[in-house]
């Protein structure tokens, strides 16, 4: 068996092509991106003809992968946590189908915001689903758990989750690999029914659902995946979830702490395994990553009154990522004085590259805009989201994808004029092209502009499903000829492109602006790579 220096992501990566996949399918999201970027990359994927392109989005991820499992095959679908709001239909709903072929679900959480607008906790889908959840506490678990989601997969037909946050997803260490499992054969569901959840049908697909909920936690117990570690001060005991047992063992070690651990990989966790070992103890701490998803739910299966210590109670804090210095707090330990960080070094918010085409762009709009006053521009989730800051201050708003189209239409709906949307070539092909097309039916006045720098920029430059298409796209939506507009956003344009956006304002309809020039980024690239084959 060989070793590898993994990343957490690429230790998944490895293990679901170890594991016999078929195909991975997954819209670039941080930090979940570089799975399918490492299996992009992988020769052994390629030989294979293992499918590797990027979905259009999380929801076509995951019905795109149960359609895989479907075919008798293994599949991963990747995604970060808010990602996983857009794929929640295909994903619950798994949960009631089933699976055939093995489908492994890979969530990476972001607790503290490192790069998304919330810290959700996965887990809670996996408990709503009624689905297994595995959380991986380094590298190894998640090349090991991944190739035991696909087994524990198939053995109770179930989609698996597997659940990773920001700092296991982007830390290396050394991984052991194991044997390569063979792909799965082409075969169908053995029920012709399965997939079909017509009331009737997924009525019983229900029952069989809850029926199974006790063999998933009785699996656990038998697993290994959750261990308890004994130890001799009983004072107090503490189970730790995932990522959060390293943190645990890190100042256990440091100050000598001898309590016994339930260490939680997979869930759902059996009752009788929490009451066996809290009874056993005082007091428990409760160590996890993200919401207080286990802590909560022990006041519904402990049978006695114990004391139950974590995020709840202010031991540890509602908000942001554990870290060996918050667990020294929680268990009553001296924290050191941390230095001051020198003004050189402090955190500066992220700015638009210089060149960028967004830059151009926004200079545009601000002229454009202000015979009417600011308030009026509803952005998105994407580079030109940091056209909130300074110099620019030009947008409004940025909640969801594909929110500044339906947004700018709901403020139409209620009066406003002009009404703007400003939004990016991947993310309206990820989802603003249902939001254009209300505009549309509904004529309702908006300005629509498309940022197109042919590219999913923020997450490194991964391929856009919209590059050369977005013309033809907003033509086949209904938009008016006359007023789907491009525009090349260069400073040597800026007065064109001012009475472009000007003139699109001032009409009463759903107008379209496409300012089209490639990532400063990409572009860069591809001449250095253009000149490095000229060399050669």
């Amino acid at each position: 068996m060989s070793k590898l220096v993994l990343l957490g992501d690429e230790a998944i990566a490895q293990g679901a092509l170890d594991a016999g996949i078929s195909g991975v399918y997954a819209y670039p999201g941080t930090p979940s991106t570089e799975i399918t970027e490492f299996i992009q990359r992988s020769s052994e994927a390629r030989e294979r003809g293992v499918h590797t392109d990027w979905s259009v989005n999380e929801k076509t991820a995951m019905e795109a992968a149960l359609g895989m499992s479907y075919a008798g095959k293994r599949a991963l679908a990747c995604m970060k946590h808010v990602g996983l709001n857009v794929a929640a239909d295909a994903f619950v709903n798994a949960g009631m189908t089933g699976v055939n072929g093995g489908l492994v679900v890979v969530v990476a959480d972001d607790p503290s915001m490192h790069s998304s607008q919330n810290e959700q906790d996965s887990r809670f889908y996996g408990r709503f689903a009624m689905i297994p959840v595995l959380e991986p506490s380094n590298q190894q678990e998640a090349y090991d758990l991944t190739r035991y989601g696909f087994e524990l997969s198939e053995k109770f037909s179930l989609p698996v989750m597997l659940r990773i946050t920001t700092r296991l997803a982007h830390s290396r260490s050394a991984v052991e690999k194991s044997e390569l499992l063979a792909e799965n054969k082409l075969c169908l569901p053995s029920d012709p029914n399965q997939f079909i959840l017509l009331p009737s049908l997924a009525r019983k697909r229900y029952k069989l659902l809850l029926s199974t909920q006790e063999k998933l936690e009785k699996d656990g117990e038998k697993s290994g995946v959750n261990r308890m570690e004994k130890g001799a001060d009983l004072n107090r005991g503490v189970i730790a979830c995932g990522l959060a047992y390293n943190y645990y063992r890190e100042v256990a070690e440091e100050a000598q702490m001898d309590y016994p651990v339930l260490k939680i990989s997979q869930y759902p966790v059996s009752p009788r395994v929490l009451n066996d070992f809290i009874r056993k103890v005082e007091e428990v701490v409760v160590l996890e990553e993200g919401y207080p998803v286990l802590e909560e739910s022990l006041t519904g299966v402990l049978k006695n009154n114990y004391t139950i210590r974590g995020r709840l109670d202010g031991t540890l804090p509602r908000d942001g990522e554990l870290n060996p210095g918050l667990v020294r707090k929680a268990f009553g330990l001296q924290i050191e004085d941390t230095r001051p960080i020198p003004d050189i070094v402090k955190t500066r918010p992220p700015a638009l590259c210089k060149g960028c085409s967004h830059i151009d762009m926004y200079n545009a709009l601000n002229e454009a805009l202000r015979e009417y006053g600011p308030g009026r521009v509803f952005s998105d989730i994407g580079c030109y989201t940091l056209g909130a800051f300074p110099p620019y201050n030009a947008i409004n708003s940025c909640v969801d994808m594909g929110a500044s189209v339906t947004m700018a239409k709901g403020a139409s709906d209620a009066g406003m004029h002009p009404s703007i949307a400003v939004i990016g070539d991947s993310t309206f092909t990820h989802s603003g092209m249902t939001g254009l097309l209300d505009t549309v039916v509904e004529e309702t006045p908006v300005t629509i502009i498309i940022s197109d720098n042919s590219t999913t920029g923020m997450t490194g430059g991964q391929k856009s499903h919209a590059t050369n298409r977005l013309v033809e796209i907003c033509r086949g939506i209904g938009v008016e000829q006359e007023h789907l507009r491009v525009m090349n956003p260069l400073r040597k344009h800026h007065e064109e492109n001012t009475k472009i956006i000007a003139d699109e304002l001032a009409y009463k309809g759903v107008s379209v602006i496409i300012a089209q020039r490639e990532c400063i980024q990409t572009a860069r690239k591809s001449v250095k790579s253009k000149a490095k084959s000229q060399k050669s």
